[in-house]
């Protein structure tokens, strides 16, 4: 199925769909070159709550096992007294999660945007959308 944009908010039914909306969005106003889903490392769960700090710095929590992981660099802004947690305009809480990466002519990521589908109604949303302003950074490619 194709994104639903016939609402206030669009909608989709798949981790295609949230690719697509990460696409539209365009990290910083670049074309997104690539996107990743987000999965556990420990079970391969595509279930998460979702935690975002003032700063955007970004951690999920797999809804399977519990495993624990940050978003990109977010482990290295991450302020544990000023986060909160991700809900959905319908109230809920559980989302797939994809990141959005924006690559300069080097292949080198410039900016990164974390897209959450709720797994309650299918609202797509951008929650985080940040700038990368370091080389090299390419390793941010395998931590969706």
């Amino acid at each position: 199925m194709a994104i639903d944009r016939s609402g206030k908010l669009w909608r989709g039914e798949n981790v295609d769909d949230l690719a697509d909306y990460l696409r539209y969005f365009a990290a910083g106003g670049y074309p997104v070159a690539t996107v990743v889903e987000s999965r556990c490392a420990g079970c391969d769960g595509r279930a998460f709550r979702v935690d975002i700090d003032e700063e955007e710095a970004t951690r999920r929590a797999c809804l399977a096992c519990g495993a624990v992981a940050f978003i990109g660099d977010s482990a290295d802004y991450w302020d544990e007294a000023g986060h909160e947690s991700c809900s959905c305009p319908c109230g809920g809480e559980e989302f797939a999660v994809a990141v959005g990466y924006a690559l300069g002519a080097d292949g080198e990521v410039r900016w990164l945007s974390v897209g959450l589908r709720c797994l309650d109604d299918g609202t797509l949303g951008v929650y985080a959308d940040t700038k990368i302003d370091y080389l090299p950074s390419r390793h941010l490619l395998d931590q969706a």
